[in-house]
């Protein structure tokens, strides 16, 4: 396996590790000759990874210090995999961790994507609003000269804005730079994607995706945890660090009183409101026939269609939106100034 210098492993490099090791597992040889074989076939950072990790698998005989000594795995697939190892299912929950992270990368690229193109269609529409300011409408401004008048009104306060942009063009380009690089910055730190997220929720359609996104992680976690052998409460406790949407942490807190207070855990799940009627109703079935771990990953691979089917709503929406702004705005800047050239030109005959 070939791993790029960086914190954390990507969510398909996790699924790839995981998926691998649990075959290695499940073949009956074990996790240190398992190390061994990923050592000898990487290279670069890779290679000095799991030569970290077979040292340490060989001093302590623990899968999951080694995961954890190598600085690249996040703390629930650490986690996960310790309880593996306790329970004597490592293959099963490194295949299940598999499943886990590779919805979890399903989940992050149809949101980049739902994100990127609204992203690429408005800067593509204040580029095209920016030539007419700057390029185009001087150029009319010449031609009402050349005729002796001037641009008045509404056509004269965009020329100018135009001539305002082209003067402090520099500085805006560094503006919007300083703004982009602030921006990213600002995201990457889970504070920021917090704050990020909290003013996202105030958007209907965007609180319906994210809703959509942190019950679909909740089920996986869900699942994940019940299928390596966890109770209900430990399971509810890892699947809570998962999350980051403060909305559904609080829902999970007051689950947590509902079953302190003796009810059971469908019950507390459905009073909570975590998931909607229907899911509630197949949770406390699936409760009922001691298969709530299968109802988990029935309800997570749920939310993840219904995710998609609001992002494509949302898509659908944003296009068209997007592009009647567009338009709009292009066509008063330009019948701000065709209209009185066109008065001009007839009072003059030609």
């Amino acid at each position: 396996m070939v791993f790029k210098k960086q914190n954390y492993l990507t969510n398909l490099e996790i699924a790839a590790f995981c998926e691998q090791m649990s075959m290695i597992l499940h073949s009956g040889i074990s996790s240190l000759e398992g190390i061994a074989i990923f050592r000898d076939e990487s290279e670069g950072f890779g290679k000095e990874v799991f030569s970290r990790m077979y040292d340490t698998l060989e001093n302590t005989g623990s899968l999951s210090m080694a995961m954890e000594d190598s600085g690249i795995f996040p703390a629930y697939a650490i986690k996960m995999t310790e309880l593996g190892m306790q329970s004597g299912k490592t293959d099963e929950v490194m295949q299940s961790l598999c499943e886990y992270y590779t919805r979890e990368e399903t989940i992050r690229r149809r949101i980049k994507s739902a994100v990127t193109y609204p992203l690429i269609m408005i800067g593509m529409m204040f580029l095209v609003i920016l030539i007419l300011l700057t390029k185009v409408l001087p150029i009319f401004n010449q031609v009402y000269r050349q005729l002796g008048s001037e641009l008045t009104g509404i056509s004269r306060s965009f020329l100018n804005l135009g001539l305002l942009l082209s003067r402090y063009s520099a500085v805006l380009i560094f503006l919007l730079a300083a703004a982009a690089v602030f921006l990213f910055f600002f995201l990457r730190r889970p504070s920021g994607k917090q704050r990020f997220f909290r003013l996202l929720r105030r958007i209907p359609l965007f609180a319906h995706i994210q809703e959509a996104v942190s019950a679909s992680r909740f089920a996986a976690g869900m699942a994940l945890g019940l299928e390596s052998g966890l109770d209900t409460d430990q399971s509810l406790e890892l699947s809570a660090g998962l999350l980051t949407d403060e909305v559904i942490l609080k829902k999970i807190e007051i689950c947590r009183d509902k079953l302190a207070q003796g009810e059971g855990f469908s019950e507390s799940l459905e009073e909570a409101k975590i998931f909607t009627g229907i899911y509630s109703r197949m949770l406390s079935i699936g409760f009922k026939t001691g298969a709530a771990d299968q109802v988990f990953k029935r309800v997570a691979a749920q939310y993840e269609s219904d995710l998609d089917d609001r992002l494509n709503h949302l898509i659908s929406i944003l296009e068209p939106t997007l592009v009647a702004i567009l338009s709009f705005v292009v066509g008063m800047i330009l019948l701000s100034v065709m209209l009185p050239l066109l008065g001009i030109m007839s009072s003059v005959g030609i």
